[in-house]
């Protein structure tokens, strides 16, 4: 079974440390009652026996346990936390690009999920795990026990990238199993049909979930360095290669770059989705630690 630091480094780890304050400040100033009240209440998940003592609600009696030991307890519950995080890991072949860095986007994907999962379940928030590439290929609940990471970290060590991207399928798909408003974070390079995402994305908004997007590049896509004929082979598509020379192509690339980023930033603002670009060459403790700044600011 996976560890915390087969995906996480001691470095990392004293840097989600440093963050965790910052998080809790930043989510309680975005959406009231975030968090797992401190208080024990009886509402929705169980948390612990203790004796019962006089003056205790005799509703709460545990009348099995008492049948047991001869002894009167109550069952205590804790306060459901309305934050239920859940992140959406793209596995799709374009993931598994590895740039001139060394690092593939999918690496960096998922050691950012394990992060954000790390830092989640240390404030007792609920975070669950959507992989897919052009369909969900497994769901793990939100969840917020203990254990809950090594889970998490093991689903993604085992995850490999192929086939193709269809992120509105995926996320239109999602939207009825995600029955609690809660906080859906999409780790993706978000290749595909701009509209079919943009349309998913205000289905989800619909249904009142807060959304971010890490969108995962590597600096290649963004500046398109190659000088020499280059052979490019589809991730996505097995058997389909070009070579070409780039110089002919470099300026169409970037042109239809821009309008497509342009594109994206502009859907998401208009239906209030952070969208958070990164690269592979970003520490992405780092880049988190950026963004949570940022995100407590605008709060």
């Amino acid at each position: 079974m996976a560890q915390v630091t087969d995906f996480l480094s001691p470095q990392d780890l004293a840097r989600i440390g440093n963050l965790q304050v910052l998080a809790r400040l930043v989510v309680e100033g975005f959406c009231s009652g975030l968090h797992r009240s401190p208080h024990k209440g009886f509402s929705v998940e169980f948390k612990q026996h203790r004796p019962y003592v006089p003056g205790d609600d005799l509703r709460y009696l545990d009348w099995k346990v008492y049948g047991k030991t001869d002894r009167f307890y109550i069952r205590e519950y804790e306060e459901e936390t309305n934050l239920r995080a859940t992140l959406l890991l793209d596995c799709s072949g374009s993931m598994s690009y590895t740039g001139r860095k060394g690092v593939s986007k999918h690496h960096y994907a998922t050691r950012l999920a394990a992060c954000l999962a790390y830092l989640m379940l240390q404030q007792s928030d609920s975070i669950g795990l959507v992989r897919f590439d052009t369909a969900v290929r497994r769901y793990i609940p939100p969840r917020s026990r203990a254990g809950h990471l090594r889970v998490l970290i093991d689903e993604m060590q085992q995850a490999r990238c192929h086939g193709e991207t269809e992120l509105g399928p995926v996320l239109h798909d999602m939207a009825p199993r995600l029955n609690r408003r809660g906080l859906i974070v999409l780790i993706s390079d978000c290749f595909g049909d701009v509209p079919a995402l943009l349309a998913a994305l205000a289905h989800l908004r619909h249904a009142r979930h807060e959304i971010i997007i890490f969108q995962v590049w590597d600096e290649d896509e963004l500046t398109f360095p190659y000088r020499q004929w280059t052979r490019f082979d589809s991730l996505e598509t097995a058997g389909l290669r070009h070579l070409v020379d780039p110089a002919t192509l470099r300026k169409a690339y970037l042109e239809n770059l821009e309008r497509y980023r342009e594109e994206l930033t502009q859907g998401c603002r208009r239906h209030r989705v952070d969208l958070v670009p990164m690269t592979t060459a970003q520490p992405y403790a780092e880049a988190l630690a950026y963004y949570l700044t940022l995100r407590r600011r605008r709060s």
